[in-house]
């Protein structure tokens, strides 16, 4: 009887193991579509890319101003911090000076004969000792008791203040990690936004970027919609605006406004020749010889509110929501803002945005 053998195992190998593979690899992609996961993104329409690119517009708008505020409390800190620090020096200016009339007295003690343990203590390098043994400066005669006491409170005057500016020095620091991290946000989402419309054609990223007819800042929808006997809206001129501004500082500032459209947006820039919208109004009317707060949570809250149907040029126009976008008014229905990185200053229609309020700065 002939003995059984265990069969040998073949290897996979030329056209069998290729056949192999090619199932095993189908086998993945079979599986990858039932749970979902690795499919390409399906592709969007213009229409679809427009309205992510305007929110991650309107986001990074957001986080510019939460930038733009942190930034002027960083400032305001190391403004308080250099002054603690000056105060600090002119004191121990003061401290050193009381301190070296405390030593000619004590060379004088030393000649006659001692040194009171009092001078000893304000001439001491370590000043909790001095502070420690302060019951001592009530055995020293009147001048030089009057004398050891200022010495002790300049001391403690110094150390407050010296408490103070690590407190500000520590709040500073808070406030440059904020500022790193709205940076990080902004620069994720024009990223994001720049990666969208990198995906469109030229043509189509024309008709997405330029919303506008003719340069004039109107909306094609807004035209329509404003159409009529005397045909579409049209921006006033300079002269018109600054003429019904309401004040000479406010044609100023629309002047300004005007003489700078065309500039480009750059989150965070006050001027002279780039701007962010916050950054836009205060320019305008920082050269107007009015000091505006810098994000546009702040500025409106500057001056008297307005309704929308009394607005005259110069009025500040904020929008959306979470008060993010600001525009200076230049009467007719418009404003001169800086939108986003895709357009540069511009002229356009109030109604293009969810309005939130205005205000009259002068």
């Amino acid at each position: 009887m002939a003995a059984h053998r265990k069969p040998r195992q073949r290897s996979l190998g030329g056209q069998t193991a290729r056949t192999a593979f090619t199932l095993a690899l189908a086998g993945v992609a079979t599986a990858t579509a039932f749970d979902g996961t690795g499919q390409a993104e399906p592709q969007l329409t213009t229409a679809q890319v427009k309205a992510k690119v305007d929110r991650l517009y309107q986001e990074a708008e957001a986080a510019t101003e939460q930038y733009n505020g942190a930034q002027e409390k960083a400032g305001a800190a190391e403004k308080h911090l250099e002054t603690l620090r000056d105060e600090a020096a002119r004191k121990e200016e003061k401290l050193n000076a009381a301190r070296e009339a405390l030593g000619t007295m004590a060379a004088a003690q030393y000649r006659s004969g001692g040194l009171d343990p009092a001078v000893q203590l304000a001439l001491s390098d370590d000043p909790d000792q001095y502070l420690d043994g302060a019951a001592f400066a009530e055995r020293a005669g009147d001048r030089q008791s009057a004398a050891v006491t200022r010495v002790r409170g300049q001391m403690r005057e110094i150390e407050q203040l010296r408490g103070a500016a690590r407190l500000e020095l520590s709040s500073l620091k808070a406030r440059k990690a904020e500022l790193k991290e709205h940076k990080k946000t902004v620069t994720d989402k024009l990223t994001a936004a720049r990666d969208l419309l990198s995906r469109l054609t030229a043509a189509e990223r024309a008709r997405i970027t330029a919303d506008t007819d003719g340069g004039t800042g109107t909306p094609d929808r807004a035209s329509r919609a404003s159409s009529g006997a005397r045909g579409p809206l049209q921006a006033p001129s300079p002269g018109t605006a600054t003429v019904s501004a309401p004040d000479s500082r406010a044609a100023a500032a629309v002047s300004f406004a005007y003489s700078k459209l065309g500039s480009p947006y750059v989150w965070g820039a006050t001027g002279p020749n780039a701007f962010d919208c916050s950054g836009l109004v205060l320019a305008a009317y920082r050269s107007a010889g009015v000091s505006l707060p810098r994000t546009t949570y702040a500025q409106i809250g500057v001056g008297q509110r307005v309704p929308r149907s009394q607005l005259r040029p110069g009025d500040l126009v904020f929008f959306y929501s979470g008060i993010t976008h600001v525009g200076l008014y230049i009467g007719d229905g418009r404003m001169i803002h800086a939108p986003n990185p895709s357009a540069p200053v511009r002229i356009a229609p109030i109604d293009e945005m969810p309005f939130a309020g205005a205000t009259r700065v002068v």
